[in-house]
């Protein structure tokens, strides 16, 4: 039997970490001709990589970086601030007619409008948590030399200024506006990062994340809304008027006081590291160690986003698209508000019991060709989204999405449910599926803190059967209904009227297999 060459079986110990990082031209490149000229290339396309991912990354996990399938769990004290944006659904189909320049066209304004936002929350001292759709979640950290729930409003007041630049935006159409709320609350949440090495994800749970999120829903466009536990931290500092019950607006009469930032901005980027040796071993051995910082990185993204990032690294940009994917939301409910009266020996138990769910609910999702986006907080439970159908599309993605939302439902009725204050947890999930037309886009700053997104009608429409089905209940679209509804155990539920339609729709219910 013939020995490899000395070059090639070197690599033949990186070979199978390197599979799903480089694009198929580069890794067949590195394996048939494994020279010092092809290992440097491959050396810079997984240091652009790693440099991509960390934009993409939380804070808390790319300053830290956590072992792919370790359940890693903490407390913290701060201040949280969700914003929505208002108007985006009538910018959207104002541009989706124009086709790929219309993409082209939406994407300047929202990354106009995000790395807008992005910046202030940066100069503000805020740290970007997430983005849900056109939405944003981020943590203002208690420190010796400033109040951060003062920061936060301030960052709020800022950001709600620079929305004057987003009136009367031109488009195929006419013009549109968009408008934004930002909620903000003070408090004490849990993060964790769960999931497999396979897929993980960094979450925040309990009553105070969703007591944000409500003051972001009870506020109004254009004004910063601050809950009574926030305002308690900064009632001497800013003029308020009452809102919602358990509300307040704060006033912006600040004129040249709110000053343009709290916090001298500072740059976010990894250590970049440098080629030393570019003899074969020593570049090798080079590429270990950026394979060591990107394997972790990489484990938080769905596999067909990680392979998009992998074949766009060298244009460092995915392109946008208008498109008809399938959306499943899954609201999950009963170990995400359990965490507010989990006992310190119970926290484990909860936790571990939250990343079993998210890791077969994944692993269903990926073997129907799916994409699990995003775990984010709902106003009771947390949201799943999932998406069929972007960036991978198939002629069935409808009963590929509608067959994973069973299998959904049954991992999460048949769960084992850990034990919180002495007692088992009740757990059981609501489940909403809509078909029709996103936006499939890089959004965020061009080259800093951005995600690969989906916005749009469907997304709306399928969170919003979510909300409105019952226990352990799937609710779809007649567009959903017409494709599977031979195929599964289906029944009318009647008209509904749903925020953002016109008129009635009819809903259907997916009972099952027809087996069952």
């Amino acid at each position: 039997m013939a020995r490899l060459p000395v070059s090639t079986a070197l690599l033949a110990s990186l070979e199978a970490r390197l599979r799903t990082l480089l694009p198929a031209d580069l890794y067949a490149a590195a394996w048939v001709d494994p020279t010092p000229a092809t290992l440097q290339k491959v050396f810079e396309h997984l240091r652009t990589l790693q440099s991509i991912l960390y934009d993409y990354m939380p804070r808390q996990v790319s300053e830290t970086l956590p072992q792919p399938g370790e359940v890693r769990r903490e407390w913290q004290e701060g201040t949280l601030m969700f914003t929505d944006l208002a108007g985006f659904t009538p910018l959207m189909e104002a541009n989706a007619a124009a086709g790929k320049g219309g993409a082209r066209s939406l994407l300047r304004v929202l990354n106009d409008y995000f790395g807008t936002m992005i910046e202030i929350i940066g100069k503000s001292g805020g740290n970007l948590l997430e983005f849900t759709g056109d939405a944003m979640l981020v943590q203002f950290t208690p420190n010796s030399r400033l109040n951060e729930t003062a920061q936060a409003v301030r960052a709020g007041l800022r950001m709600q200024r620079a929305m004057a630049r987003f009136k009367d935006i031109e488009t195929p159409t006419g013009k549109q506006t968009l408008g934004m709320r930002v909620g903000i609350h003070s408090g004490r949440f849990f993060t964790a990062d769960i999931g497999t090495p396979f897929r993980m994800e960094h979450v925040l749970l309990g009553g105070a994340v969703q007591r944000t999120k409500h003051a972001e829903g009870s506020g109004q466009v254009g004004r910063v809304n601050l809950t009574d536990e926030a305002l308690e931290r900064v009632s001497d500092l800013f003029r308020f008027e009452e809102g919602k019950p358990g509300f307040k607006l704060i006033i912006d009469d600040l004129a040249n006081e709110l000053g343009e930032y709290d916090f001298t901005p500072g740059g976010r980027r990894l250590a970049r590291a440098l080629l030393m040796d570019r003899s074969v071993s020593g570049l090798l051995a080079e590429i270990e160690g950026v394979v060591n910082v990107v394997e972790p990185l990489a484990s938080y993204l769905p596999r067909a986003v990680l392979n998009l990032l992998v074949e766009n690294a060298a244009k460092r940009q995915i392109p946008p698209d208008f498109t008809s994917p399938t959306v499943v939301f899954v609201n999950l409910i009963g170990l995400p508000e359990s965490v507010d009266r989990v006992r310190p020996e119970e926290e484990n138990g909860l936790a571990n019991s939250f990343s079993r769910v998210f890791g077969l609910v994944n692993a269903a999702t990926e073997a129907r060709g799916g994409v699990l986006k995003k775990v984010t907080c709902h106003l009771s439970g947390s949201d799943i989204m999932i998406i069929f159908g972007v960036p991978n599309a198939h002629t069935n993605d409808a009963y590929r999405a509608a067959e994973c939302a069973l299998t959904i439902r049954d991992i999460i009725t048949t769960l084992h449910p850990p034990t919180v204050d002495g007692a088992p947890v009740s757990v059981y999930c609501q489940i909403g599926i809509a078909k029709g037309g996103v936006f499939a886009a890089e959004i965020g700053e061009p080259r800093g803190r951005r995600e690969f997104n989906v916005l749009g009608d469907a997304v709306n429409t399928a969170a919003r059967l979510m909300g409105k089905s019952q226990r352990n209940q799937i609710l779809m679209t007649p567009a959903v209904f017409e494709e599977v509804g031979s195929l599964l155990r289906t029944e009318p539920v009647g008209e509904i009227s749903l925020k953002g339609k016109s008129a009635p729709i009819m809903l259907y219910a997916l009972n099952g297999f027809p087996t069952e």
